[in-house]
């Protein structure tokens, strides 16, 4: 008899989410049958939650799969956490070689080989951004594959791997520039995105209730490569030179990531989630699309792409402009590195406990006023210097940290949802990453005497006379994006802030309430119905599931019943 009730509960709901045509017909019978079981199954909660939001989750109706119960455990246990360490050292290795080509530019460029060759300063550094820009864009065109085809994401990760290694070792065999580029950059950029979107897609299988703690973990990797790669690059270059410092990189790569692929896997069926996937002719969840508040983010997101890089490129030439000397250079990216994972994991557990939308503009804010204040008036020395590295690290770097807080409640339990949301918010950050750089190339290259540092000339030592000024409009530009950013974050704050219920009428009501609710002679009164003894939070509880039970009646009734 339960079982048969099961299926009939499946079966109704999927014919509701599907919208068929023929409607599955439910008896009378049956449809008594549904009410007094559901009592005993004690799963009226999550059925009435489910016509609260409108959204199908099969997952979360743990009486509905037989099979339920043999599923691993959500944000704990051996598989949530070894998938975390996992995605975590495919997010260093994947973007910390982008992130740290600086190491690799600054020997190319004093090496003959390649200098001596046409188009060789405007040539070699395009291999960083092309590589980093690839794999921020390419996530509208894997998403949608790895989506309908959810059984083909661990091939997409081998291939990924495979391309890594390949381009790397195949790029070690040459000293042409051109090629350098198609292959360090740009067929590396390929094998990393189909090596990192398939397995951030995971996350939402493993992790819910500490989803955003996880996804700040996932993105502290790019810190952390950040902070090691640049410690390990420097002696193999010197000692190998780049021929043979990638081919050891490339086999390195193989070591680190084929051993690791195996932990890298989905916590659900991936017949579950082919499900759940884009139904033909546009009946998927789009309700998204029609968010305001999300393509608000999409904004804030690009102008905070368009100023973030800038520092992170032209730390080391700032740097060289006050007669430092390398080691402090890199001491200097270290701090930011550094600042920056503490940032991403302080602002992922932040996420999952403050309102998105506050937890932005205040890193937008803040971030803009650190670029003025400690990059722009008070790095004229190392000091001021370091401590704009710590502070734009942690500020700066947590952003990417907030995404879940915002993507969250649109995908609900959708872990195909959540991989197209956050391939957009990689391809918007994405545009920033690729235009930023030949943006501030240009504000650099900009005649001083006509800059923020002739404003500012009078005022002493300031960070904005640096280079004899030369970096005073790049400052002012990094700050104006952050600005910017901030601005529409506010908008979005303002927005979320009006959809939310009043708190204060929310409370009134309940005083409203208690009020109605006195004693009489014969009894108690609530709403105007006596009752012989005081409401009682069981009773309350009883009331609650009854008219949970009662909803789900009417729902059921709309189907056509069978004689």
């Amino acid at each position: 008899m339960v079982a048969m009730v099961q299926e009939l509960i499946a079966l109704v709901l999927v014919a509701r989410q599907h919208s068929t045509s023929a409607p599955i017909p439910v008896s009378k019978l049956h449809a008594k049958a549904i009410m007094s079981t559901l009592l005993s199954l004690s799963v009226t909660k999550r059925i009435s939650a489910y016509y609260a939001k409108k959204n199908l989750f099969i997952d979360s109706i743990p009486s509905i799969n037989r099979n339920q119960s043999s599923l691993p455990p959500v944000d704990k246990g051996f598989g949530a956490w070894s998938f975390l360490t996992a995605a975590f050292v495919v997010e260093a290795i994947v973007w910390g070689f982008p992130t740290s080509f600086g190491v690799f530019l600054d020997v190319y460029l004093k090496d003959t080989k390649y200098t001596a060759q046409p188009k060789a300063s405007s040539l070699l550094p395009l291999i960083g951004p092309v590589s980093s820009g690839i794999i921020y864009c390419s996530g509208p065109f894997i998403t949608p594959v790895i989506t309908r085809y959810p059984y083909h994401k661990r091939t997409f990760m081998y291939v990924g791997t495979l391309f890594c290694w390949a381009s790397l070792f195949a790029a070690s065999y040459t000293t042409q520039i051109l090629p350098l580029v198609v292959l360090q950059g740009a067929l590396y950029a390929i094998g990393g995105s189909m090596l990192y979107i398939p397995c951030i897609s995971y996350l939402s299988e493993w992790f819910h209730h500490k989803r955003g703690f996880a996804n700040g973990v996932v993105s502290a990797g790019t810190a952390v490569g950040g902070i090691l790669l640049p410690l390990i690059l420097p002696p193999l270059l010197s000692s190998y030179g780049p021929p043979k410092t990638l081919r050891i990189l490339s086999i390195a790569i193989a070591l680190l990531l084929v051993p690791l692929l195996p932990l890298i896997k989905g916590r659900l069926p991936e017949s579950r989630i082919r499900a759940m996937g884009p139904t033909p002719r546009g009946r998927g969840n789009t309700e998204w699309t029609r968010s305001m508040s999300f393509w608000v983010l999409v904004v804030a997101n690009t102008l905070q792409g368009f100023g973030y890089f800038v520092p992170i490129v032209w730390l080391p030439t700032f740097a060289s402009a006050l007669n430092l000397n390398s080691s402090t250079v890199s001491m200097a990216l270290a701090l930011l590195n550094c600042g920056s994972v503490i940032g991403r994991l302080t602002t992922g557990y932040l996420s999952d406990k403050i309102n998105p939308w506050t937890l932005g503009l205040s890193t937008l804010a803040s971030t803009s006023a650190a670029t003025f204040i400690l990059w722009g008036v008070l790095s004229y020395n190392l000091a001021g210097l370091l401590s704009f590295s710590v502070a734009y690290g942690i500020l700066a770097g947590g952003w990417s940290s907030t995404w879940n807080g915002f993507t969250k409640p649109l995908s609900a339990n959708d872990p195909n949802l959540f991989t197209t949301l956050y391939g957009i918010l990689l391809f918007s950050r994405g545009l920033g990453n690729i235009f930023s750089t030949p943006i501030s190339s240009a504000l650099t290259s900009l005649d001083s005497n006509s800059t923020v540092s002739s404003t500012f000339n009078h005022s002493g030592h300031l960070g904005f006379n640096v280079g004899g000024g030369k970096f005073g409009k790049m400052i002012v530009y990094v700050g104006t994006c952050f600005a910017a950013a901030a601005l529409i974050a506010l908008v979005g704050w303002g927005m979320d802030a009006a959809r939310r219920p009043n708190r204060f009428l929310a409370k009134s009501w309940a005083w409203h309430q208690d009020k109605t609710r006195t004693r009489s002679n014969d009894g108690w009164v609530t709403n105007g119905h006596h009752t012989t003894s005081p409401p009682t939070k069981s009773s309350n509880k009883i009331a609650s599931k009854l008219s949970s039970i009662s909803s789900l009646a009417i729902q059921v009734k709309k189907f056509p019943t069978s004689t």
